[in-house]
């Protein structure tokens, strides 16, 4: 199941990207808008400041905003970024790649085979939706 970090962090950028110009948002704008604890959302939104996608302005008419064009924002990079893994199993990730214990031979476990579709598939879907995408 997606975590709620991924869930909020999703739906913050999505409320930032359909900011007209682009004008800083205050955390507490958008967690009332989308219904996020504000302690939870400052760190989901410092993440997201630190991995490139929002620019922070202090003081009076400061907040949030993204310092990318939403068409730009991948959507499975935000996913990593805040979730981790794509793949649901360690052996069928790309990127965090560990064999499984209990695994005698990854080439005929159907688990792994399942499981590299399932992430093949949420990959594409990922890759292929930006954050203008969803937003608008």
């Amino acid at each position: 199941m997606l975590s709620k970090k991924t869930k909020y962090g999703i739906k913050a950028l999505t409320f930032l990207a359909r900011q007209e110009n682009q004008t800083p948002v205050q955390i507490a704008e958008i967690a009332k808008a989308e219904h996020i604890s504000l302690k939870f959302l400052e760190s989901i939104l410092l993440l997201l400041r630190h991995s490139g996608f929002l620019g922070a302005k202090k003081g009076k008419g400061g907040g949030y905003y993204l310092i990318k064009d939403p068409k730009e924002i991948n959507m499975a990079i935000v996913y990593r970024i805040l979730e981790g893994p794509i793949a649901l199993l360690p052996c069928a990730s790309h990127n965090f790649y560990e064999k499984c214990d209990d695994c005698s031979d990854e080439a005929l476990c159907a688990v792994r085979k399942l499981m590299i579709e399932v992430r093949d598939n949420t990959l594409k879907i990922l890759e292929n939706n930006s954050l203008a995408d969803i937003a608008f």
